[in-house]
């Protein structure tokens, strides 16, 4: 029987005594082993956050899409978020299974609740619906519709999208972009969703030649879906001379991110910019990089149209388009970016200007320009909403 001392504490027998060490061991061991998987799961959040911290700053590379050789880089092995870049991996293994034979074109791919259910940008298709494996290419390139590529995702992933991304992790180790993983086939935010532009400009060397039978997939300008015209979003098929792909990206994670393809001279390179904070620095940044790619290879540079900017806001209306040609209202000098935007319904033009770093000009990409006259009118630029579209 115990007995109690004067302390007011119990005096244990021998076998308590036992039984007492072993309950404060195991009491030691599951705070250790709690305290452990707080630490371990702070880590893991600390480094999840640590790859968002690259959104801003811009990580580049241009390639030969020939020999590899690397012509500019900046910060290309940064690890960060794809965004709808992951969709060239997702069309690599599309154009794989076609050139083995186990899918076709004209092949109908079952849409399902998980893949309808996708965030934008989409195509909108229905739980239960088909749409071919040809119609599926043509979302991805132009649209970068999630819906689709998750369709297209669990189709050739025999009915799982993460058993697709294995694959896709598999496959991207195979083409040496040892710095990617994959969680899933269209881009949408995932903490584990990992790539360098170095590593995605390896996969675009390889659609290129790997795959020179589908490539022109890429400069798709439009596809016709269920009665509706969808465009492209590259901005570079229209703003770059020579460029004839690849794919845009963004989530609000990753910044604004393009892989661009450009033909001159029979010298092909191919760009990867990734973390703009803006579609025009984006655009600009492609555009400046390639430029130097190509005079590094020999090719001639092509000259961009320069137009004085001025304050006031003219606008030239061209087979239903219209250039507009603007200055920043605070800096009577300051140039911006401008490129040929389409008529919006009932007359409204949405157009976006960007201010650029340098000089006193505009700096325009393949736009066709006229002289402004003091006779133009002048009209007030709005500014345009911002998108939450994840392209």
């Amino acid at each position: 029987m115990a007995h109690t001392g004067k302390a007011g504490r119990r005096k244990h027998t021998p076998t308590q005594s036992a039984d007492y060490k072993q309950n404060r061991k195991r009491t030691s061991s599951r705070k250790w082993i709690g305290l452990l998987a707080g630490v371990a799961l702070g880590t893991v959040a600390t480094q999840r956050n640590a790859h968002a911290q690259y959104a801003g700053q811009l990580s580049s590379i241009v390639m030969d899409a020939n020999t590899g050789a690397v012509l500019s880089q900046t910060d290309p092995d940064l690890r960060r978020y794809p965004a709808s870049l992951t969709k060239l991996m997702t069309l690599y293994l599309t154009f794989s299974a076609l050139r083995a034979g186990t899918i076709t074109l004209d092949q109908l791919v079952p849409v399902s609740i998980h893949a309808a259910t996708m965030e934008p940008s989409k195509l909108g298709v229905v739980p239960g619906s088909r749409l071919t494996v040809q119609q599926a290419i043509l979302a991805l390139v132009t649209k970068s519709a999630n819906d689709a590529a998750c369709a297209l995702g669990e189709f050739l992933g025999g009915g799982s999208e993460p058993q697709f991304a294995a694959l896709m992790t598999q496959q991207a180790r195979a083409l040496g972009m040892s710095r990617t993983t994959f969680r899933n086939a269209s881009g949408l935010p995932d903490p584990d969703q990992l790539t360098t532009a170095r590593d995605l400009a390896t996969l675009g060397r390889h659609l290129i030649n790997d795959f020179p039978e589908d490539y022109h997939y890429f400069s798709t300008a439009a596809f016709r879906f269920h009665g509706r015209m969808i465009p492209n979003h590259n901005p570079m098929l229209k703003a770059y001379v020579g460029a004839d792909g690849m794919k845009t990206g963004y989530t609000e994670e990753a910044g604004r991110n393009l892989v661009t393809s450009a033909l001159r001279s029979n010298v092909r390179l191919v760009g990867v910019v990734m973390g703009a904070s803006s579609n025009g620095q984006r655009t600009l940044a492609m555009a400046d990089q390639l430029d130097r790619g190509f005079d590094a290879e020999g090719v001639a540079p092509v000259e961009r149209p320069l137009v004085l900017a001025r304050n006031t806001v003219p606008a030239h209306h061209h087979a239903g388009r219209v250039i507009v040609l603007a200055a920043a209202s605070t800096h009577a000098h300051a140039p911006l970016e401008v490129a040929e935007a389409p008529v919006g319904r009932r007359g409204v033009h949405h157009v976006r200007a960007t201010p650029v770093a340098n000089g006193h000009h505009l700096r325009l990409i393949g736009a066709k320009v006229h002289p402004a006259t003091a006779s133009t009118s002048k009209h007030t630029l709005h500014k345009a909403h911002a998108t939450r579209s994840r392209t």
